[in-house]
């Protein structure tokens, strides 16, 4: 299930950088932020301080997602950004393909999530213990096989997509963790943060920065 780490060597993907604000695309199989051992040192919070090196981490994306992040450049845009996360005003949507035919055009998956402490990091669907998860889909095409679909978090649970497609009967294509089978028989987690909307730490203005999806 544990895949080795082999992270991208490629360039730092720079979206947009200004007094306040880094956006970058994370490529597919690179930590966000380093793991416990040396060997998952390797992360884009270090590759991105060694050339901005007042970066200051803001959000996450799993290892083999990719797609847009933000960076607070002050520890200022920092709190401001780390706020909005919080209070749910960033929106943040993501494409995704996943395995067979979704039958409906639109809909929102409610349910709660928890740690499978048993096999961490993986997370479940606990009703009785789990924290509140909420994610509105929107279908772009579909075929008998599979189905492209636009992703809309409105919490920001660990693993929230990658489970809430999988608890509907559609995991996500590639995905190590929650896809098996032929669904799981791809060269990456087919998984891409697309687009982030921001009120800028510098006066509020409202932002919105993209990333096309590789896939």
């Amino acid at each position: 299930m544990f895949e080795p780490y082999a992270p991208p060597d490629v360039p730092l993907d720079i979206v947009h950088v200004d007094h306040e604000i880094l956006i970058v695309g994370k490529p597919e199989g690179l930590l966000s932020v380093p793991g416990k051992s040396d060997h998952l040192a390797d992360c884009l919070l270090s590759r991105i301080q060694a050339a901005f090196p007042d970066a200051l981490l803001v959000h996450r994306l799993d290892r083999d997602t990719s797609g847009v992040m933000v960076f607070a450049l002050t520890p200022h845009a920092q709190r401001h950004l780390g706020l909005q996360f919080e209070k749910r005003y960033i929106k943040k949507s993501y494409v995704a393909r996943v395995w067979g035919q979704v039958s409906e055009k639109t809909g929102i998956i409610e349910l709660p999530l928890i740690v499978d402490w048993p096999n961490r990091p993986l997370q479940m669907v606990d009703h009785e213990n789990g924290r509140p998860a909420s994610t509105e889909w929107r279908v772009q095409r579909s075929t008998e096989a599979e189905t492209r679909i636009r992703l809309f978090p409105k919490t920001g649970r660990s693993h929230q997509l990658r489970v809430h497609m999988q608890a509907i009967g559609h995991p996500i294509l590639g995905d190590p963790f929650y896809a098996n089978g032929q669904a799981r028989d791809f060269p990456r987690m087919m998984l891409h943060s697309e687009s982030l909307r921001l009120r800028h730490p510098d006066g509020g203005v409202g932002m919105t920065f993209k990333v096309k999806a590789p896939f």
